[in-house]
């Protein structure tokens, strides 16, 4: 009778059955929590919200004044009520950076019971790598692909021709923290493919085997995505992001590897 019972338990749905109307309940459950942490993160950021655009437009600064260019960079309004949506975007945008430990855990844990019970125990693991590895990728386009990306574009700027007539640069509000908010989210995402691959490992989509097989396309779509992503004749901008892509991409296929011989390990139990 023991062995029926050992079954049973690596059926990923043995701990508890749900009809569709309670995965639609647990599903809004989860969303209403996220949707929380979201609300308290973004409150948060709407108290700090001069300092939070004054720390975001620091890059931006940076490269204007490493330029020379005339006069102070400047953002610009065009209705009155431009500062305060703009300020309502960046508490949104913040709000969800500061949630985004909430937001995983809520996913994850809608997904668990999909695993195998020795499978749940990944969820809390899950949760801390998914964070660092957003932020991670928040932090490198902050500090890295900020700066080349501004450097370029305002090399751009200057005199045209003989004639007198010159290109400057007043963005709006509106603009840039549309480009700057979309840039962090973009990268904060694009470095979770170490773990979304790690998923996909675990339930079996995809094998290490051909995760590896890949590679060589990895490693030009990498390329490919560097020189989108920083366009202009900086080669070290253009390396420093296909670099990341292709270290994220490999340490993927490690994480697959050591999924899989534990899905092996466990399939022989």
């Amino acid at each position: 009778m023991t062995a029926p019972t050992d079954l049973h338990a690596a059926d990923p749905e043995a701990d508890v059955r749900m009809t569709l109307w309670e995965h639609l309940a647990e599903l809004r459950n989860r969303l209403v929590r996220a949707a929380l942490g979201l609300l308290g993160g973004g409150i948060f950021c709407w108290v700090y919200r001069v300092e939070i655009l004054a720390w975001l437009v620091r890059p931006y600064e940076n490269g204007w004044h490493e330029r020379g260019l005339p006069g102070q960079p400047e953002l610009q309004t065009l209705s009155p009520a431009d500062v305060f949506v703009g300020y309502m975007q960046l508490s949104l945008v913040g709000g969800l950076i500061l949630a985004i430990p909430i937001v995983f855990y809520q996913l994850w844990a809608f997904i668990s019971p999909g695993l195998y019970s020795r499978e749940k125990r990944f969820i809390l693991p899950f949760v801390f790598f998914s964070t660092g590895l957003f932020l991670s990728g928040v932090a490198f386009a902050y500090y890295v692909a900020f700066p080349f990306t501004f450097r370029y574009f305002f090399s751009l700027l200057g005199q045209v021709g003989t004639g007198g007539t010159s290109l400057t640069q007043r963005p709006t509000l509106e603009f840039y923290l549309d480009f700057s908010t979309q840039m962090l989210l973009a990268f904060g995402f694009v470095f979770e493919l170490p773990l979304f691959l790690a998923f996909l490992s675990l339930a079996g989509i995809v094998s290490p085997k051909q995760l590896l097989k890949f590679g060589r396309w990895a490693v030009i779509l990498s390329f490919v995505v560097g020189a989108v992503v920083t366009p202009g004749p900086e080669v070290t901008s253009q390396l420093a992001v296909s670099g990341a892509l292709i270290v994220l991409y490999f340490l993927s296929v490690g994480v697959a590897f050591l999924i899989g011989d534990r899905r092996k390990s466990v399939a022989e139990e």
